[in-house]
């Protein structure tokens, strides 16, 4: 027999996140991992089934412990326990208005803080780093040419590896604009121009390519789309490479992530505004951008060079003399 949490739960994610906010299918599929992580640790903790747990039984102390188990057993970091638990205080939110009963249970879970993270500073390429990963693949093969056009491309246009993934062959745009469509993080609708020399990789790359529109732009030997896994691994090995090339890169973790911080980064050294860089990420929140100031020693160093030294005098100010001053009073 299944309590009452079952069927709201159920309700949770028909109507709340598929017809009121109308969800990403990525969002819904992290939200049901932390919940079958919940109701596995819940049934360890008290024997009880998924379906007959209570929202009673889900009180703070057994969310708290259930945090604390993703952080010392699964070995999350602060910042993904605290993606699980915006995870369960939605559920709760919704709850709070469906099961009054339970309210105080509720409130008492709701009132979990989150917890501190560290900030740490983003990690990109140099342009001659990035010159080498682009370079590691061998051209001589049909998959060394698509990872090349494939780290290429995450470099100059610095999508979100899912929506490298995602492209397909119609995305692309060859003519006098050249340019790609995505749809990214919170299925934003973007566009973004394509330079003269990737228009040239992704032309030749078509050309080999069947003439099949929705067709992946990066498939596997099998035809079916990459996965992010998959191009995990791709930019390890040619990263590894590339080492071999471009020795500090064997001192940088490069992972797909590093090709759009790449990018922001070569963005910013050409003098683009915070604003621009964050339409071109498509970041909903213009704060989002300010990681890569903080990570830009060039723009540190240069504001370094127009602060005096703590020992050093200011330049003595022109006085003018006496009789100059005498002059001048006179006129």
């Amino acid at each position: 027999m299944m309590s009452e949490l079952a069927p709201l739960l159920q309700r949770f994610f028909t109507d709340k996140l598929d017809r009121h906010l109308n969800a990403s299918v990525h969002t819904k599929a992290a939200y049901a991992d932390t919940f079958r992580l919940l109701l596995g640790y819940a049934e360890r903790a008290t024997g009880i089934a998924p379906s007959a747990l209570t929202l009673a039984d889900l009180d703070a102390d057994l969310i708290g412990g259930f945090l604390q188990h993703l952080e010392t057993e699964r070995r999350n970091s602060p910042a993904t326990r605290n993606t699980r638990r915006a995870a369960l205080r939605s559920f709760f939110t919704y709850a709070s208005y469906r099961a009054p009963d339970a309210i105080a249970t509720i409130s008492q879970v709701l009132a979990i803080p989150a917890k501190r993270t560290k900030t740490t500073l983003v990690s990109f390429l140099t342009a001659a780093e990035a010159e080498a990963l682009i370079s590691a693949p061998d051209t001589s093969t049909w998959l060394g040419r698509r990872d090349r056009l494939l780290l290429h491309l995450g470099i100059q246009t610095g999508l979100r590896v899912s929506e490298l993934i995602s492209l397909r062959i119609d995305s692309i745009t060859i003519g006098p604009h050249s340019q790609l469509e995505c749809v990214g993080k919170g299925r934003k609708q973007r566009v973004i121009p394509l330079q003269k020399n990737t228009v040239k990789l992704v032309t030749a790359w078509l050309a080999e390519r069947p003439p099949q529109a929705e067709g992946p732009l990066f498939p596997t030997s099998t035809g079916t789309a990459l996965t992010r896994a998959a191009v995990g691994k791709l930019v390890t090995r040619h990263a590894a490479t590339a080492a071999k090339r471009c020795p500090s890169l064997a001192g940088k973790n490069v992972t797909p992530h590093t090709l759009r911080h790449t990018c922001a980064m070569s963005l910013l050294h050409a003098g683009i505004d915070t604003a621009s860089i964050a339409l071109w990420l498509g970041h909903a929140n213009i704060q989002t951008t300010q990681i890569y100031l903080h990570a830009d020693l060039e723009i540190k160093r240069r504001t370094l060079e127009r602060v005096p030294a703590i020992d050093e005098r200011p330049p003595a100010r022109y006085q003018a003399s006496d009789a100059l001053i005498a002059f001048l009073k006179n006129r």
